[in-house]
């Protein structure tokens, strides 16, 4: 067995401990596995090549991981700036290695419409019930959280596109519960399921892109050597 299939085998386990730790309200067992995710995710994504940024950002996401354990308002904002850093990575990332054409121009416009209007009215909603020390934190963090999700949609394809749309509604899942409004039960598990979701999508869409276009030029080296 090669050490991608350990990683991922690793990967499978932790993530299994932790939703189902979760799931079972066991949190000893949530407090084991969520550090744990990130790297083992970010150490397949370097065997496969991966760009520096989406490395970065998957580091960043283990240090808002670790710092978001803590329930203190702090490590709450320490946290928060970790993946702020981490969407900036992606930024970087989509700009660098997307095309702008992955999507139709109509698309990106209608795309583009309706993440202004998400974002427009969960920070409209969510401002009366959010601490007053957050409000701007929350503000500018959901701006650029939006930014994200919209540039993985238009600039890598599908499964990127499904991250960063996952990867909002779990941080969004986080500001409602700060905003202590009403919660499915359960909530963490939620968050963390789309959470991780959104990074392995945001992982496997961004090697699929670049594999699909090392490609061909693999495939014109094979044939000038023959």
């Amino acid at each position: 067995m090669n050490l991608s299939r350990v990683l991922l085998l690793a990967l499978g386990l932790a993530v299994a401990t932790d939703l189902l730790s979760l799931a079972a309200g066991f949190e000893p067992g949530h407090v084991v596995a969520k550090p744990s995710l990130m790297p083992l995710l970010a150490a397949w994504a370097a065997l496969r090549r991966a760009p520096r940024p989406l490395l970065a950002a998957l580091l960043f996401g283990w240090g808002g991981d670790v710092l978001l354990l803590s329930d203190a308002e702090p490590a709450f904002l320490a946290g928060m700036a970790c993946f702020a850093a981490g969407h900036v990575c992606y930024l970087v990332l989509f700009v660098r290695n997307g095309s702008r054409y992955a999507v139709p121009r109509a698309r990106a416009g209608l795309l583009a419409l309706g993440y202004a209007t998400a974002l427009v009215t969960t920070v409209a909603l969510l401002r009366p019930d959010l601490p007053a020390d957050l409000r701007v934190p929350v503000a500018a963090y959901s701006l650029l959280l939006t930014a994200m999700a919209y540039g993985a949609a238009i600039r890598l394809g599908l499964f990127t596109g499904l991250g960063g749309a996952l990867f909002l509604l779990s941080d969004t899942l986080i500001a409602t519960g700060v905003a202590e409004w009403p919660q499915p039960p359960r909530p963490d598990f939620w968050i963390m399921l789309t959470y991780i979701a959104a990074q392995i999508l945001l992982v496997l869409g961004t090697l699929g892109a670049l594999n699909a276009r090392r490609a061909p030029a693999a495939t014109y080296g094979e044939m000038r050597a023959a």
